[in-house]
Parts: structure tokens; C-alpha cells; sequence
């Protein structure tokens, strides 16, 4: 199981409820697939390899399910979870109905109206930023399952998904610890959204649990952009003494981060490590390619459909929030701490 979790870039502990097949685990489908090649790579063969962990949970409702969203054109978060979601119905026979609604009160409940008196079976109800919502009483007196993928109630009418943020910044955070770096900094996205907060909270809990002390000067206020991570890093190389990680907290933050790094003329990772978070595309072309974490959109996609059939009436019932796994996905960016302090703060000068 140690050789399994170093070749998929999880814990032993997920590779053990992998091949266990345990009950009731949340872990996302795309870590299981990852777990479950890596073994077959090693030679490992378990009887559950022969069903997969998703199929057995697949909606059976029958005909059409509606995905609303309230933006799509942002992102592509929104289109991953679609994909997700496509999948899922289409191995079921359903078949997929999107709306955006950009969250206009007015047009909001005629976009709903519309798939309604289209037959939908079934509604998935989408935004594109992690938040609490307030639905509308008009969800509530919908005869149809709904579910809620990325945000939630604050009534628990709704089974609800959404990516597990404060464990994510944590696994980051630590795998930076785990090279043996004790300066870490991090790149935030704006404060106001609860993805940046929950991935701070997990950077601060990591080093909490490391015994390292949290020092605010390594704490840079981003906006998820590429010129954030740019002029954050070059607040950070100015320090007087510098970080020997940055753990910049989307991956249009790290491709700031890179910039600023090598026109200061350090390498990456032998003078400072960098790690990423959401896996765009852009990562593994990067030199080097970034160490990222996976944003399980596709997975929560999936298990919005898979979970439709939980959705029962009436809307009383309290449902858990559930929370799927951002993986970490090991590249190049991140090594043990190389350069000295002196030659950081000589190249920084």
C-alpha cells in the first residue's frame, strides 16, 4: 500500500479504502481510478477491481435531469462538472438539460419553468463559487430531486457537494513541510470567498500541526490572477528573509510566481519550491511542471447524478454536506530546500 500511495500522490489510508472497498468512504471517483491504475501498474489485483466503485450508485431515474448554473462563461469549472454530470447520465440513460441563469431573480424562475414543463426528472443546481446559498421558495416546491453541486443550504434541505478546500490547502502546505521547508509562504485569493478561506485555514492547520509558528508577513493577499502571484512574489523575495516554498493558492497565481522567480534569476524548485492549486492545463506546461492539486469538479459532477435518488421529498430532511477529496498531483515544482539564505537574498537584492 506504501509502494500504491506513492505512485497515485495519496495517504495509505485512501489506498486501503480503495482496495477494501470500504462503505460510506467520500472519496471522488477520479481518486479511485487513480488508485486503483496505479496498483494494476504494480501488479496488485483485488476481486473489486472487477466493479467499478461508482457504478453500483448510478442514478436510475429515467428521461431527462435538469443542471442549472448560474455562470458559465467564468471558468471552466462549470464545464467540467457539466461533463461530469453528462457522463454519469448518459451511463444511466438520462439525458442532460443545461440553463444559465446568471442568477437573475427574474429569469431564474422561468429558466426553472422551462425545464420543468420539459419533463426534467431530476435538477442539479450549480454556482460557480463555493458559497452558502438562500434557494428561492420555489425550489422547495419542486416535486422533483434537486441537488446542490458547490454550494449548500443552511437548512440541510438539499444533499449538497463541494470540494473538500481546508483539506486541500492542508495537503499542500504539507508536502511542502514534508521536503523539509519550514518558511513557507502562501498567495491568497480574494478574502472574501470561502475557497480562499478554507485553503488558508488548511495552510495555517498544517503548520499548527508541523509546530511551525504562522508568521504574517508570509501571508500575501492575491485575487487569483497571474499579476497577483507576479507582484506577490516580489513582495515576498524582499522580505529579509525570504521563503524557501510558495504555495500560491490557484494556477494562474503560480504562473505570476514563475515569472517573478526567474527574472529574480532563481530556479525552481532548487532555490524556492512552488506548488499550485485547481490542476488548468497550463501545469504541465510549465517548466517546470507544477505541483498542483486536482479541483474535483468532474467527480462532483458525478456525484450529483449518482446521489439524485437520496434526494427524497419532502424537503424536511437533513442532509450532510459532503466533501470531495482535492488531490494532490506531484510534478517538478516542489524539492528540498536548496539555495542558502545568503545566495536568496544576494539574487533577491
Amino acid at each position: 500500500m506504501t509502494d500504491i500511495a506513492k505512485a497515485a500522490g495519496c495517504s495509505q489510508a485512501t489506498v486501503s479504502l480503495v482496495l477494501n472497498n470500504t462503505a460510506g468512504t467520500r472519496l471522488s471517483q477520479q481518486t479511485r481510478d487513480r488508485v486503483i491504475e496505479a496498483a494494476r501498474e504494480l501488479g496488485y489485483v483485488a476481486p473489486t477491481f472487477s466493479v467499478s466503485s461508482g457504478s453500483a450508485s448510478l442514478s436510475k431515474l429515467d428521461g431527462v435531469i435538469g443542471f442549472v448554473v448560474d455562470q458559465l462563461g467564468t471558468s471552466p469549472e462549470a464545464v467540467v462538472a457539466i461533463e461530469g454530470a453528462r457522463q454519469a447520465s448518459w451511463n444511466a440513460g438520462n439525458v442532460l438539460l443545461v440553463a444559465q441563469t446568471l442568477g437573475d431573480p427574474a429569469m431564474e424562475p422561468r429558466a426553472i419553468k422551462a425545464l420543468t414543463d420539459s419533463g426534467i426528472s431530476a435538477l442539479i443546481y450549480m454556482t460557480i463559487f463555493t458559497r452558502e446559498v438562500e434557494m428561492p421558495a420555489y425550489y422547495y416546491g419542486l416535486d422533483i430531486p434537486i441537488v446542490l453541486l458547490n454550494c449548500y443550504t443552511s437548512d440541510y434541505a438539499f444533499p449538497a457537494v463541494v470540494p473538500s478546500e481546508i483539506a486541500g490547502g492542508q495537503t499542500a502546505t504539507k508536502h511542502l513541510i514534508a521536503h523539509g521547508h519550514h518558511r513557507i509562504a502562501t498567495i491568497t485569493g480574494e478574502p472574501w470567498m470561502q475557497a480562499a478561506q478554507d485553503r488558508l485555514t488548511g495552510y495555517r492547520r498544517a503548520l499548527a500541526t508541523a509546530d511551525i509558528p504562522f508568521d504574517p508577513d508570509l501571508v500575501i493577499e492575491g485575487d487569483w490572477s497571474a499579476s497577483a502571484g507576479y507582484s506577490g512574489t516580489m513582495r515576498l523575495l524582499s522580505l529579509p528573509e525570504p521563503p524557501t516554498a510558495i504555495f500560491c493558492q490557484n494556477d494562474r497565481t503560480a504562473v505570476g510566481c514563475y515569472e517573478a522567480l526567474k527574472e529574480k534569476r532563481l530556479r525552481i524548485p532548487e532555490d524556492i519550491s512552488v506548488i499550485g492549486y485547481d490542476d488548468e492545463d497550463i501545469c504541465r506546461h510549465l517548466i517546470p511542471p507544477l505541483t498542483t492539486s486536482v479541483l474535483p469538479h468532474m467527480a462532483m459532477g458525478e456525484w450529483a447524478i449518482e446521489h439524485l435518488d437520496t434526494a427524497v421529498l419532502p424537503r424536511e430532511r437533513r442532509h450532510e454536506i459532503t466533501k470531495l477529496e482535492c488531490s494532490l498531483v506531484k510534478r517538478s515544482s516542489v524539492s528540498s530546500p536548496g539555495g542558502s539564505k545568503a545566495n536568496l537574498k544576494v539574487q533577491t537584492a
